[in-house]
């Protein structure tokens, strides 16, 4: 599933072809996604202009001028592509319909956004935005990351009341909203933390130092375009490129790449999900 680094690589390739311009058509291809379509989604989109772009954890948020929002979430497979517009030197056609084009966008401005998604595990949204913060999809996420509510103290507080697995507890998106198992794992192999350690028991100082590793991490991979895992792409269909700088993740066998490390890159299950690091360094 694209974490936080892949949505908001999504979102910089959108914002400058759909900011300002106005949907002058919506086809809407199918009833619903992992969830119905609210109701008279056609009619509710066709005509708005979006007036800005934005993103809170995994779900991109276009705020429209009839006063809504609309949210969507990539789920498994979910692409946002762009045709029919300049994206630098190069000019994309409008390509014919696919089998997964569920949701198609035509701008005023000659673009034209689909939403394609083979596993149908994404979902779109509208609400007021005046009550985005109260949307059940929203109001459950904890600070942005990136954000100046994510800090040390905040963290070290929420962390010292958990008993949970720190890898589990990062995960959660009541605590810090967007991170992903891929970005977790390579946060806590950089802070040397084993990801079976509780969380309540690693020394404040530890989980301090969390905070700016996990804004490395994230710019590092925002910069590199985000993880190009099985069906993500950029909204210009072009691939991510941090999958190449991962320390852990993917990495059964191989050898850890921290200086002096001799150990190799280790696999369990935590919640059903696979998890990579070195038993060595990770302590």
């Amino acid at each position: 599933m694209p974490e936080l680094p892949e949505v908001e690589t999504v979102r910089r390739g959108l914002s400058p072809v759909v900011e300002g311009a106005r949907i002058a058509r919506a086809d809407i291809r199918r009833d619903g996604l992992r969830w119905p379509f609210p109701e008279r989604m056609a009619d509710r989109l066709t005509g708005a202009r979006v007036l800005r772009l934005g993103r809170r954890s995994k779900y991109l948020l276009a705020d429209l001028d009839t006063g809504e929002t609309l949210i969507i979430h990539l789920g498994m497979s979910g692409r946002m592509l762009i045709s029919g517009h300049r994206l630098g030197a190069f000019h994309h056609d409008h390509p014919a319909p696919a089998k997964h084009d569920h949701v198609v966008l035509d701008m005023d401005n000659g673009a034209r956004v689909t939403f394609n998604d083979p596993r149908r595990f994404g979902a779109m949204d509208l609400c007021p935005t005046a009550a985005l913060h109260d949307h059940k999809l929203i109001r459950v996420l904890g600070p942005e990351p990136l954000g100046n509510s994510f800090n040390g103290t905040y963290l070290n507080a929420t962390l010292s009341r958990r008993n949970s697995p720190i890898k589990a507890a990062l995960l959660d998106q009541g605590i810090v909203a967007g991170l992903g198992n891929i970005y977790v794992c390579e946060v806590l192999h950089r802070a040397g933390i084993h990801p079976a350690r509780k969380a309540a028991r690693i020394a404040p100082a530890r989980r301090a130092t969390l905070v700016p590793i996990i804004r490395d991490v994230l710019s590092e991979a925002i910069e590199s375009g985000g993880s190009s895992l099985r069906d993500y792409r950029q909204a210009d269909g072009d691939l991510g490129y941090f999958q190449h700088s991962f320390r852990v993740y993917g990495r059964e066998g191989e050898p850890c790449v921290t200086q002096g490390c001799t150990g190799k890159i280790r696999r369990i299950t935590q919640s059903g999900r696979s998890t990579f690091y070195c038993a060595q360094c990770q302590r």
